[in-house]
C-alpha cells in the first residue's frame, strides 16, 4: 500500500510524457467561440485538469459560465503540463515563442516547486518572472491578468492531512499574493475551496490528489466574477 502511494504520488508530480504542453483534446465547439475572448493558461496539472475531462478544466468551465452571461471566450491556448515547476513553464514559454495581445492570461504554478523541496527565495525570483511575462503577453493590461493561488493538496486523501505542507503551501501563497498584489494583477485566492475537501470528499478527483470537477467549478465562479469586472 505504501510503495503504491509513493509510486502514484510521483508520478503525478513528475513530468508527464504522454500529455503535450498544449492539449490537443478540444472540448465540444459550443463553449467557444473563435471571435471571442482569447485566453493564454498557464500553469501545471491544475490548469491542463488532471484526472478530468477538457470540459471540466477550470478555464473551460470558467468560459461555460461566461458564455451563460453572453460573454464569448475563444478556444484557450493551454501551456500547462502535469509536473511542471515554475522552472519548466518559464522554458515552454520561452519555446512557444507567444506573441502578446491575449485578452485573458491566467498563472497558477507553485505546487511543484514546493513538492521538489525548492527554496521560496528561488520561487519568488522565478514567479515574478513568470508574471511579467503574462503581463507582457496581456499587452501590458494588468486588469486582464488573473494569478490564481496554490490548491492544498495536504488535505487530499494521498496529501494526508499533512499541516507540513498546508504551511509550506501557505508560505508559497504568501508570496504569489504579495507580488501579484504589488503589480496590481487580479489574485484568486481558490486555496481555501481546496481545503474543504478534507470534509467534503467530492471535491477531490478519483486519483485522490487532483481537484474534482466540482471544485473546478468553484474555482470557475470566482474567476468568472473576477473576469466580468476586468
Amino acid at each position: 500500500m505504501i510503495l503504491n502511494l509513493v509510486i502514484l504520488l510521483a508520478t503525478f508530480f513528475s513530468a508527464c510524457t504522454k500529455q503535450s504542453a498544449t492539449d490537443t483534446a478540444l472540448p465540444p465547439a459550443n463553449i467557444f467561440n473563435a471571435s471571442g475572448r482569447s485566453w493564454l493558461a498557464l500553469g501545471d496539472s491544475y490548469t491542463i485538469g488532471e484526472s478530468v475531462g477538457v470540459t471540466d478544466r477550470y478555464p473551460a468551465q470558467t468560459a461555460l459560465l461566461l458564455k451563460n452571461d453572453s460573454i464569448a471566450i475563444a478556444e484557450p491556448q493551454y501551456i500547462a503540463r502535469t509536473g511542471w515547476t515554475t522552472i519548466d513553464l518559464q522554458s515552454a514559454i520561452a519555446a512557444a515563442s507567444l506573441k502578446p495581445g491575449y485578452d485573458i492570461v491566467s498563472l497558477l504554478i507553485g505546487v511543484n516547486d514546493q513538492y521538489q523541496g525548492m527554496d521560496t527565495a528561488g520561487y519568488r525570483q522565478r514567479f515574478t518572472q513568470l508574471l511579467q511575462i503574462a503581463i507582457g503577453k496581456a499587452a501590458g493590461r494588468l486588469n486582464h491578468v488573473f494569478v490564481l493561488s496554490i490548491p492544498d493538496y495536504g488535505v487530499t486523501p494521498f496529501g494526508g492531512g499533512s499541516a507540513k505542507v498546508s504551511r509550506e503551501i501557505d508560505a508559497f501563497n504568501s508570496i504569489n499574493k504579495e507580488i501579484s498584489l504589488a503589480f496590481k494583477v487580479n489574485y484568486i485566492d481558490i486555496t481555501p475551496i481546496s481545503r474543504e475537501a478534507h470534509t467534503d470528499q467530492s471535491l477531490t478527483a478519483t486519483d485522490q490528489l487532483h481537484p474534482s470537477a466540482k471544485q473546478y467549478l468553484r474555482w470557475a465562479e470566482l474567476l468568472r466574477a473576477a473576469i466580468k469586472q476586468s
